[in-house]
């Protein structure tokens, strides 16, 4: 049976539910998602686990930040919501964003003790392969877009509507960022922007990287990195599955989830 409570973190209301028995475990959702994706995932470790999943802020029913929130911000909440709860050491199951998260609770000396095993999938803030095509358009379009540039406006546009027809231009767009508006926009810049390379070497705990092969927001280069900068990581690949491999293949998902947790 879920169990739907509320939170309160520095004047923010956190929705979360709880399912389970046994062990805590963490369990966080990716960018623009929330805690009702990783659910079903929630109940099928239910029987080995009491599992919280929580609406991270800004998210599901949760209320969003009143200032722009960096990754270290959620990890501070993570961490309240861990000691508060007396669920230390919790493990930790985390999708996309709540990658970032992980990373950086894991690396941190004051936050790194109230973990304990680790899965990751389809995590983000590893910095992303790029072409050299890819950074001569992003580089035009900031010139082309500069107040001080003498072309007159009609070329400019014209020049923004060639590079707008490109896929190029589709990356330099994403559609989480174009989606949103006000904090939360500011959120997603702030946190995007934070490579978690220099986290990895200072994560001693063990970290399963559970990755769909076909994952192309994280791709499995991403993972390969995590796994070899990690010293207790492993890496194991779904077949036939993308970013959301524990809803492309949720039945193999939690049963692999389910002998690291009990192991």
């Amino acid at each position: 049976m879920q169990n739907s409570q509320t939170y309160h973190y520095k004047n923010l209301s956190i929705s979360y539910k709880t399912v389970g028995e046994g062990k805590p475990l963490l369990i966080l959702h990716g960018w623009g998602s929330s805690g009702a994706v990783m659910w079903p995932l929630a109940e099928q470790l239910a029987s080995i686990r009491t599992c919280y999943v929580l609406d991270l802020p800004g998210f599901g029913d949760s209320s969003s930040p009143g200032c722009p929130w960096s990754v270290s911000d959620y990890v501070e909440l993570a961490a309240q919501f861990i000691r508060d709860n007396n669920i230390e050491p919790a493990d930790l199951l985390v999708h996309s964003f709540g990658g970032r998260m992980a990373l950086k609770l894991c690396a941190q000396s004051n936050t790194g003790s109230l973990v304990d095993k680790v899965l990751i999938t389809g995590g983000a803030g590893m910095k992303p392969k790029r072409s050299a095509s890819y950074y001569l358009k992003k580089y035009t379009a900031k010139l082309l877009k500069a107040p001080f540039w003498l072309l007159p406006t009609a070329l400019r546009e014209k020049g923004l509507e060639q590079l707008r027809a490109t896929a190029v231009w589709k990356a330099l767009g994403s559609s989480d960022y174009r989606k949103l508006n006000g904090v939360m926009r500011e959120t997603f810049v702030k946190t995007v922007s934070e490579y978690l390379e220099p986290c990895l070497p200072q994560i001693p705990h063990e970290v399963l990287l559970l990755w769909g092969r076909e994952d192309d927001a994280t791709p499995l280069y991403q993972a390969r990195r995590m796994e070899k900068g990690i010293e207790n990581a492993a890496l194991v690949v779904i077949d036939n599955a993308g970013h959301y491999a524990f809803l492309d293949r949720p039945s193999h998902f939690a049963s692999i989830a389910r002998a690291f947790f009990e192991g």
